[in-house]
């Protein structure tokens, strides 16, 4: 496993600051993750005996049922996030040889470590603004090491309408970025989704966008440092990704402070990196 990616996909990494590695995980690996989702939306409408009809499980169409549950009551799409992550089948994704040997291949490391509390499969609702992820970088939202690897894979074909990640292309080569706690034109956003870029505007408008469409399968391949954001939502479906991440043991920074978490784990990046927060 220790050349899952090729010479002309480590250099885009490295001129790009992320890379899509098309068809990197098996299809009987993605869909047993949706078996999984399609089984906990139907637990929830048996649980609330909701009259909400749920077709059969079909790859295309796993999180049958979802909208409506959220429709009845919003605090299930919690319910469901919360749950979704502790699937068996993405533990075993988030936890796999090759994504060990992709970080050992990539940083050239012999101490690759997963990021506890950075993984999850995200939601990504229509039209929902509160949770939708602005112009960030992870290591900010994560910390653990500068020195990290997030593995972003669709559960559903990407549109134009789903709203696919975008990047700021080779903008990790620039380092941290400072940001402000609070998002002031979204004052509800708390935690790492409050998390804005000093002076955002300028700092995006120096970089060229790319929003790639992948398919369920398909591996994007992101720096800690690349500056990205969620797209916006605006089908009638909701956008369903797995995020997983991995990072260094050996990079100094992480090593130093001694790996800490941080919005997850209780901290926040003001207490870890004062010098990188402005007011």
């Amino acid at each position: 496993m220790s050349a899952l990616l090729t010479t002309e996909q480590l250099a885009a990494f490295a001129r790009d600051g992320f890379v899509v590695l098309p068809a990197f995980y098996e299809p009987a690996e993605v869909e047993a993750v949706q078996r999984g989702i399609h089984s906990i939306i139907a637990l929830l409408i048996e649980q609330h005996s909701l009259a909400i009809e749920q077709t059969d499980f079909a790859p295309e169409t796993f999180d049958a049922g979802y909208q409506a549950l959220i429709a009845h009551d919003r605090a299930l799409g919690g319910v469901v996030y919360d749950a979704v992550k502790q699937i068996p089948a993405f533990i075993r994704i988030v936890a796999s040889a090759k994504h060990e040997a992709v970080v050992r291949h990539v940083r050239g490391t012999n101490a690759p470590a997963i990021a506890a509390g950075g993984y999850g499969i995200r939601i990504d609702n229509p039209a929902e603004e509160k949770f939708r992820a602005g112009w960030h970088q992870d290591y900010p939202a994560q910390l653990r090491s500068l020195d990290g690897l997030v593995f972003w894979s669709p559960l559903l074909a990407m549109t134009d309408e789903l709203g696919p990640v975008e990047f700021c292309i080779g903008s990790h080569k620039d380092g941290l970025a400072p940001v402000r706690e609070r998002d002031s034109d979204n004052p509800d956003k708390t935690g790492a989704y409050g998390l804005t870029l000093a002076d955002e505007a300028v700092r995006v408008a120096k970089y060229e966008k790319s929003a790639p469409l992948t398919e369920p399968g398909d591996l994007v391949l992101v720096d800690f440092l690349t500056l990205h954001r969620s797209g916006e939502n605006r089908a009638a479906r909701s956008r369903w990704s797995m995020q997983m991440r991995w990072f260094n043991f050996a990079e100094p920074t992480g090593k130093k402070l001694g790996w800490p978490g941080a919005y997850a784990a209780g901290n926040d990046l003001r207490a870890v990196h004062p010098e990188w927060v402005v007011e």
